[in-house]
């Protein structure tokens, strides 16, 4: 048995001769003592529990790459939406006649100056049939109508030339300036300064 011991195991006897060399000079009897004594030794040095695991250390001159921040924009508040830059006004077309009725305009306006006020309006109709949605056309047979004296079919006249005019500030200066003659044609002065006030705020527009 100590042969195979010191087979295991030799430079732990060799420690335990050294710690109990004292005993090789005592008799037999007492070496088989130190032998039992080596032996529990080498039982109980094999099975010491070694020592606890240590938890490795990260090597010096490395260091963990840190991820790159993210960059974040904060959402807009619920219920705000970008809005668009609103497109500018088209602009403004007034109204003008073609070449057929401003021809039937020009010789109305030469029948109303002689006096034929029936011929001129004659001929302002016939203009209308050309260009029905014409307000300036309206305008012209309401001063055919404001020359025979019937004041208030010249403001029926002007009137629907307003509606027609939509916002064209110059055919709604010229409608109300027909209005405002209507007026004061039949006396109705104040009406009168009220409408021509109006002409006159359109037209520096």
């Amino acid at each position: 048995m100590v042969a195979g011991l010191e087979k295991l195991n030799r430079p732990l006897l060799r420690r335990v001769y050294a710690a109990h060399a004292h005993y090789l000079s005592f008799p037999d009897s007492m070496t088989r003592a130190h032998w039992s004594i080596a032996a529990l030794l080498i039982t109980l040095s094999a099975c010491a529990v070694p020592s606890p695991y240590q938890t490795p250390q990260p090597q010096t001159g490395s260091s963990p790459q840190t991820p790159a921040p993210v960059e974040t924009h904060p959402a807009p508040p619920p219920g705000q939406v970008d809005q668009a830059p609103s497109a500018p006004p088209a602009p403004v077309r007034e109204p003008s006649l073609g070449p057929a009725s401003r021809s039937l305009v020009s010789q109305a306006q030469t029948q109303v100056t002689a006096g034929n006020y029936a011929v001129a309006s004659g001929t302002i109709e016939r203009a209308l049939r050309i260009e029905p949605s014409n307000p300036l056309l309206w305008i012209e047979l309401g001063k055919v109508r404001q020359a025979e004296g019937n004041f208030v079919q010249a403001e029926n006249m002007a009137r629907k030339a307003l509606n027609m005019a939509g916002q064209a500030p110059k055919a709604q200066s010229a409608a109300w300036r027909l209005i405002s003659d209507s007026y004061r044609g039949r006396g109705r002065n104040s009406e009168a300064r009220d409408a021509e006030a109006k002409a006159d705020q359109l037209a520096a527009s």
